[in-house]
């Protein structure tokens, strides 16, 4: 059984910053990708941001220099530090893990981008 739970999210005005962090429990190998997703109002869920056991990273054109993946491997955390934020970065933002056996997502935090 794996659990991931995630925090963080809020409401920010536009060009505010904002982390995002989720932590993984339970049966989890050492190879894996986590990362995050989103999805707004009337639209598909759409990769943002992920990294690999090893480090590598890729991110979404959309948020390319604005935000920043990272991972603590020893405590099975993700972290998405979002800067410049804009009202279309307003979304339900899921944390995910890919492993071999399958994936596991978070419950979702609301991030909210309003002045």
């Amino acid at each position: 059984q794996v659990r991931l739970v995630e925090s963080g999210g809020g409401l920010v005005q536009p060009g505010g910053s904002l982390r995002l962090s989720c932590a993984a429990s339970g049966n989890i190998f050492g190879c894996n990708t986590m990362g995050w997703y989103r999805q707004a109002p009337g639209k598909e869920r759409e990769l943002v941001a992920a990294i690999t056991s090893g480090g590598r990273k890729n991110y979404s054109d959309s948020v390319k220099g604005r935000f920043t993946i990272s991972r603590d491997n020893a405590k099975n955390k993700v972290y998405l530090q979002k800067n410049s934020l804009k009202p279309e970065d307003t979304a339900v933002y899921y944390c995910i893990l890919k492993m071999n056996i399958g994936s596991h997502w978070g419950q979702g935090t609301q991030v909210t981008v309003s002045s």
